[in-house]
Formats: structure tokens, C-alpha cells, sequence
């Protein structure tokens, strides 16, 4: 079970087929029924009721299984068990008894292809949406100067841009990334390598391809500053702390900047329990409150939510605070972001010495008190650039527009003078005096 899915099952009637997510499931100890047979594992899983499946026809279950055939390789396969629901347990309706269509082994390739396109298929209109929202982040990355001209405008767009993407991305398609991803893709590496797997979830791949191809360009704050849906939450749920007057406080950069190495270190320790035993690795991954918050909603047992409840809480006074010291996530997108290939934030020869404007207002304190912008830190919020645009914050562009006013006024009172002599020395205008 790979960031809460079970991926090696899932029921199809028809054209519809279910796959179950860790909310929708429950571990038994047992069934107290005279006659049960015993297993070492009793699960009951709940089919959703917006699924479109109708207990009165046909269905079957199909288990996708593997088999190591070498030290890095492996063979799969799927089965299927049909069923149809006896006549007994039927009222006002015949249901001739008819077995399951069982799909026969056309190739373990083809088997598990089958299944991701099927599940591509059905999210066609998702799909679309979240490659708009990439297009659309793209082109503001792209064109930085020109969104951030207008800072209300910006700000708007960007909690719009946020709240779109907790609602949509976060709790709609429970497309938020995960330590665990890296560590199953790890594990994946390590034991052999399939695309299928990793294809089943089209959000989550489409936001990973994103991830490494802003990762190139912009560092990481692309997804951790915009699309993660955990990120986006305590950005809103900060702001409207602010709106009600709730005070901020800001960290000495002394202990900020000891309490950067936290999130690395939970990442490093997380990376080597995986090494040694992934479902461990899973265990301790609760450090993300991801699962809590997001996947499921808070429809969960009381010490995750108050272990989430106590991250929110935190980051109504400091905003981001698990994002900036505990996240093992952003710590592992911040490594290959050192490799970005460009410094496209615009910055004067003035930031940091004597200016302080954008140090103070970075509100992550991603921007050093000297004015280098640390690229492991930033989250690519822009407002930087909107400062640097800034016609009453930014010292450099209040003084560039002190020197244009001036010029300016030079020019007009210039302009008066050469119009005077021009008076002056004009012969019919002297004849009439």
C-alpha cells in the first residue's frame, strides 16, 4: 500500500472498476462466525456509493501478484475471482446465475498496462485540469516581472491559485506527495523497476513529472511553494489568523537558521529505516501529516489529528513552520534543486546591504540579512519580486523615481527658460513692445 492505495487490487464490473484507498478499509481480527474459515489477515473494504456498482450483477476481484525470478527481476500477474450474489439474498428480481467473465492471461505487461490506462481514462477531465493549473504556473514563473506588478492582484491570484489547489488537488484527488513516494521509488529500484506501478496514480505522476522539470528550472519551490495541497493549507489558514489580528512571530535567524538541518535529518533517517524495512519506513512517515489532513480528511484516530492539529496551530503564529523545519519531503526536493539552471530571481546590488526590505518580508526568512536568497529554503512565492517592483517599500526604485521626478522638473523648468529667451528674442514681439 503505497501512500494510502491498495494497488494490487481492485473490483470491476463492466466498464467500472474501484480501487480502495486506506480510509476505505478495516482490519479484522477475525470473523466471530460459526464456521468461519481463519487467516492470518481479515480486511473489510468499503465500496463507495458513487461508484456506479450494483451488488445484483456480475462483478469479480482481480489481484495483480509477483514472483522474483532473479536478483533485480520480477514476473506479474494478475487473477480474477468472480461472483454473482445467489438468489437467496435476492427479492422481486431473477438474476440468472451466470459466472463472472474471467479475463484470461493475455501477458503480465499487458495485464498491468491495461489496468493504468483504464484509470487514465476515466480521469480525463482531472488530468486536463491539473496540467492547466502547470501551464498556468509556468507562465507566471515565466513572466515574473508582469505578474507582480500589481501586488494586490498578485496576492489574490496567488491564494486563489492555493485554494484551488487544497480543494481540487489535495482533498478532491488526494494528489499530495509524499517521502513515501521517493522511498517506494527507491525500493522500486532496488527490487526492479516497472513503470506500470507508478503510472496508477495519474495526479500524482503528473505532479512528480512536474516536480522534476521545475526542480531544473526554478528549484523546488514550484511544488512546495504552489501545488502541495498541505503547504497550501497552512498558507490560508495563516492568513486568515492575520486578518483576525493573530500576532506573527519571527524566529532569531540564529535559531532559524539551526532549525533548517531538522527537516534533512528526519529525511536521512527516513531514507535508511526504508533501506532496511519499507513498511517501518511507512510507520514513521506519519511525521507528514499529509495522510491526516488531506487524504483523509481528518477522519481519523484522536493522536494524528492532534499531532496535526498542534503543526496548524503553530503556523497560525509562524507561518509555513512545518514547511520550514520538519518537512522531510521538501528536504529531499531541496537536494537536486541545488542543480537549477538558472538565478531567475531579480535582485539589485543594494539587497542586503543597506536594504533589509525583502529579508524582513520573506516570510519562510528564505533571504539572508547579507541578501543571497538560499534556493534550499525558498518556496517561490514571488514576493520578493513584488518588492522589487515596489514603488513606497523598495528603496532603490523610491529613489530612482525621486531621480526621474527630478530629472523631470529639470527638463520642464529647462523647457520654461528656452521658451522665455525664445519670447525674448523674437523680433515682431519686440516691435509690438
Amino acid at each position: 500500500m503505497r501512500g494510502g492505495i491498495f494497488d494490487r487490487i481492485q473490483l470491476i464490473q463492466g466498464d467500472i472498476s474501484v480501487r480502495f484507498r486506506d480510509k476505505q478499509q478495516i482490519r479484522l481480527g477475525g470473523v466471530p462466525a460459526e464456521g468461519a474459515p481463519e487467516f492470518v489477515e481479515t480486511d473489510l473494504f468499503k465500496i463507495p456509493a458513487d461508484s456506479g456498482f450494483d451488488p445484483t450483477k456480475p462483478w469479480r476481484i482481480q489481484l495483480l501478484v509477483n514472483r522474483p525470478v532473479g536478483p533485480v527481476e520480477k514476473v506479474f500477474l494478475t487473477w480474477d475471482l468472480g461472483y454473482i450474489l445467489p438468489d437467496l439474498y435476492l427479492t422481486k428480481l431473477e438474476v440468472p446465475v451466470v459466472a463472472a467473465p474471467v479475463v484470461e492471461d493475455a501477458g503480465d505487461a499487458a495485464a498491468r498496462a491495461a489496468l493504468w490506462k483504464r484509470i487514465w481514462d476515466g480521469k480525463t477531465i482531472e488530468i486536463g485540469l491539473l496540467a492547466g493549473m502547470i501551464t498556468v504556473l509556468t507562465a507566471v514563473f515565466f513572466f515574473q516581472v508582469q505578474v507582480t506588478r500589481h501586488a494586490r492582484v498578485f496576492y489574490w491570484f496567488r491564494m486563489t491559485f492555493l485554494v484551488v489547489t487544497l480543494v481540487f488537488l489535495g482533498w478532491s484527488q488526494n494528489a499530495q506527495l509524499s517521502i513515501v513516494n521517493l522511498m517506494a521509488l527507491g525500493a522500486s529500484i532496488r527490487d526492479g523497476f516497472s513503470w506500470d506501478t507508478f503510472l496508477m496514480d495519474p495526479m500524482v505522476f503528473l505532479l512528480w513529472c512536474s516536480v522534476a522539470v521545475t526542480m531544473l528550472f526554478w528549484g523546488r519551490g514550484g511544488y512546495c511553494g504552489w501545488l502541495c495541497p498541505f503547504g497550501a493549507l497552512q498558507e490560508i489558514t495563516n492568513q486568515i489568523a492575520r486578518f483576525f489580528k493573530v500576532p506573527q512571530w519571527t524566529l532569531p535567524w540564529g535559531l532559524h537558521e539551526r532549525l533548517w538541518p531538522v527537516k534533512y535529518i528526519i529525511m536521512l533517517g527516513l531514507l535508511g529505516v526504508s533501506v532496511v524495512s519499507m513498511e517501518l519506513a511507512e510507520h514513521y512517515a506519519e511525521v507528514e501529516p499529509f495522510k491526516t489532513t488531506i487524504i483523509l480528511k481528518f477522519a481519523r484516530s484522536w493522536p494524528f489529528i492532534l499531532f496535526a492539529t498542534i503543526l496548524l496551530g503553530i503556523g497560525l503564529f509562524i507561518e509555513r513552520f512545518y514547511c520550514r523545519y520538519l518537512c522531510p519531503l521538501g528536504a529531499a526536493l531541496a537536494v537536486p534543486a541545488r542543480m537549477r539552471m538558472f538565478d531567475w530571481l531579480k535582485r539589485y546590488k543594494e539587497c542586503g546591504s543597506p536594504c533589509q526590505t525583502c529579508s524582513n518580508e520573506c516570510f519562510v526568512q528564505a533571504i539572508h540579512p547579507t541578501g543571497e536568497i538560499n534556493p534550499n529554503e525558498c518556496l517561490s512565492c514571488l514576493h520578493c519580486q513584488v518588492l522589487y517592483q515596489d514603488h513606497s517599500k523598495c528603496p532603490v526604485v523610491i529613489r530612482k523615481d525621486k531621480r526621474r521626478a527630478s530629472a523631470e522638473k529639470s527638463l520642464a523648468q529647462s523647457g520654461d527658460t528656452l521658451a522665455r529667451l525664445s519670447k525674448s528674442n523674437n523680433p515682431s514681439s519686440t516691435k509690438e513692445n
